[in-house]
C-alpha cells in the first residue's frame, strides 16, 4: 500500500506540475478504502505540502474534496469564483468537477493541507485541465 501511495503521489505531481523550478508541492496519500454501502466509490485521505512559491495546476476530481489547512497560508483558486485565501484552521470544499488549483500564498513560507476525497473508484485522483 505504501509503494502504491508513493507512486500515486509522484504521478499526480508530474501530471499537475508546479510553478517553481526547484520546489514542488508534495502530495502524500495516507489512506484509501472502498466506501461502505456505495459500490463504485472510494474514500482517499491525503496531505499536500506547498513550499513557498509552489502551486498545483488547474485540475478536477471525479468526486468531492473536503479539506483543512493544517499549517501556513494557501490560496485556493476556483474558476468563476474569487480566490480564497486560507490560513491554518480554515477549511475548503471542491465539489465534483470544480476546476481549481491551489498555491502557497505569495510572500509566505507556504502551507500544508489535508483532504478527504470521495471519488469514483478506478478513476485518477485528479485530472489536469487547461
Amino acid at each position: 500500500m505504501r509503494l502504491r501511495s508513493i507512486a500515486i503521489a509522484t504521478m499526480l505531481a508530474a501530471a499537475l506540475g508546479a510553478s517553481a523550478q526547484d520546489a514542488q508541492p508534495k502530495r502524500t496519500i495516507l489512506d484509501q478504502h472502498d466506501e461502505s454501502g456505495a459500490p463504485g466509490t472510494e474514500i482517499i485521505l491525503g496531505t499536500a505540502e506547498f513550499p513557498a512559491g509552489t502551486s498545483v495546476g488547474w485540475h478536477v476530481h471525479p468526486g468531492d474534496e473536503s479539506g483543512y489547512v493544517l499549517k501556513g497560508n494557501l490560496v485556493l483558486k476556483t474558476r468563476g469564483k474569487p480566490d480564497q485565501v486560507l490560513k491554518a484552521g480554515d477549511h475548503f470544499f471542491n465539489p465534483r468537477g470544480a476546476v481549481h488549483s491551489m498555491e502557497a500564498a505569495p510572500g509566505t513560507d507556504g502551507g500544508v493541507a489535508v483532504s478527504t476525497w470521495v471519488l469514483d473508484k478506478g478513476k485518477p485522483l485528479a485530472e489536469p485541465v487547461k
